[in-house]
């Protein structure tokens, strides 16, 4: 799975393997080519499009050792470095043809409640208080009441911002926004929530199913559950409520597609027809509902093989596929392109000097930890790139192996 968490030495221990390192500094360190794309991506829906209240899906794919990992963990880099919030999915570790899962995932990753002392920094900033100027422990009206200030004007106005950020707010799915203005009251020290029903709040939002209808009703809030059906609708509602917290948007990574057609005994989640079905119309039905959202970027990352199998990958499912192929294809590679085609990319951008320059940058990593390398040269090059055109391994893994094991390991 797309991480960034792991140390050095574990980083380098993915790199011998074959793998994505998932550390920053690896990433930074032995990252060629890709550079131009991730970066031509970042600019163009990080830095523009999606800040501005766009949102988008990239399917990106190729084959095994292509690269996919690494694009994912350098776009997530990318949106780190800009302030998003970033998830990432395993569908070896999430199910996915349950939308509500997916949307769990999503929220228990972003942290609600850090999204929400955010957002409440924001309306402090709003009525012209610094939220640093508050002493830990305390709230806005503990601070306006030590001034002086705690009176029926200062409270109307917070209330004033609570609906306005959230219960008057269109965008926001109802119960959503009940929640939050609940949640966002107790933050700011008015209205004061009872802990028993702050708890019973974020319990709901994370789809507790114990939470009574009669707890909720005595709150003000819908008795509803969150289930496939309205998970969308959270996640929409979720994305809005990130922007207000003051950050550009929410990038979600979701990895490991080729899962759903797996027919490894070893594999932790193994997709029935049924359920490979209903993952792929969750997929669908994401695309359908995109351009209602805003402020969020997915990328949907899976093997060549989920492209290629007729019977099983995405072809399949005509439904899908249609929406996957709703744009002309052009000759070259194209970087706005809803399919991400790592393949197609590799075989434009991986010229000879490109490839010795990768394996240069790995051989000096590993030469830094007493490892011996083989650096590959220009003709080597040229016949990796041959290699790789007819073959069933993307260019970045064969580069990691030759450099490691030599030529004559995969002639």
């Amino acid at each position: 799975m797309a991480e960034l968490n792991l140390s050095r030495k574990e980083g380098l221990s993915q790199l011998l393997a074959g793998k994505a390192p998932g550390n920053v500094e690896l990433l930074r360190e032995t990252t060629v080519a890709l550079d131009s794309l991730t970066g031509f991506l970042a600019e163009q829906y990080l830095e523009t499009y999606i800040p501005a209240g766009g949102s988008k899906i990239k399917f990106v794919t190729g084959l095994q050792g292509s690269g996919k990992t690494c694009f994912a963990e350098t776009m997530l880099l990318e949106a780190a470095e800009r302030c998003y919030l970033t998830v990432t999915i395993s569908a070896r570790e999430v199910w996915l043809h349950d939308f509500r899962g997916v949307y769990l995932e999503i929220l228990r990753q972003c942290g609600l409640e850090r999204i929400l002392r955010d957002c409440a920094d924001q309306i402090i900033r709003e009525m012209g208080y610094d939220p640093a100027s508050i002493s830990e422990g305390k709230t806005l009206m503990d601070m306006l009441s030590e001034k002086g200030e705690g009176d029926a004007f200062s409270k109307g106005e917070i209330r004033e911002a609570l609906r306005r950020n959230f219960t008057r707010n269109p965008l926001l799915d109802n119960t959503f926004a009940v929640c939050c203005s609940l949640l966002m009251g107790d933050l700011l020290g008015y209205p004061v929530l009872e802990n028993a029903y702050r708890e019973m709040i974020l319990a709901w939002m994370h789809g507790d199913p114990s939470v009574k209808a009669s707890q909720m009703k005595a709150i003000g809030m819908s008795p509803i559950r969150v289930t496939k059906y309205n998970a969308r609708n959270l996640l929409r509602s979720l994305c809005e409520v990130i922007h207000l917290s003051g950050r550009p948007g929410l990038l979600v990574v979701v990895d490991d597609l080729e899962q759903l057609i797996s027919k490894s005994s070893d594999s932790p989640l193994k997709y029935t027809k049924g359920r490979r079905e209903d993952a792929y119309e969750s997929i669908r039905q994401l695309i359908d509902d995109i351009d209602s959202m805003r402020y969020v970027l997915f990328l949907l990352c899976m093997d060549r093989e989920m492209m290629d199998d007729d019977s099983l990958g995405v072809k399949n499912y005509q439904a899908l596929w249609m929406r996957m192929q709703n744009e002309v294809v052009s000759i070259r590679f194209n970087r706005f392109a809803d399919i991400v085609d790592l393949d197609r990319y590799g075989d434009e951008y991986y010229t000879e000097d490109r490839i010795t320059e990768m394996s240069g940058k790995l051989a000096e990593v590993l030469a830094r930890e007493g490892m011996e390398t083989r650096p590959i040269g220009q003709e080597a090059a040229t016949q990796l790139k041959a290699r790789a055109v007819f073959g069933k391994l993307g260019i970045p893994y064969l580069v990691n192996r030759m450099t490691l094991e030599g030529e004559k390991e995969h002639d």
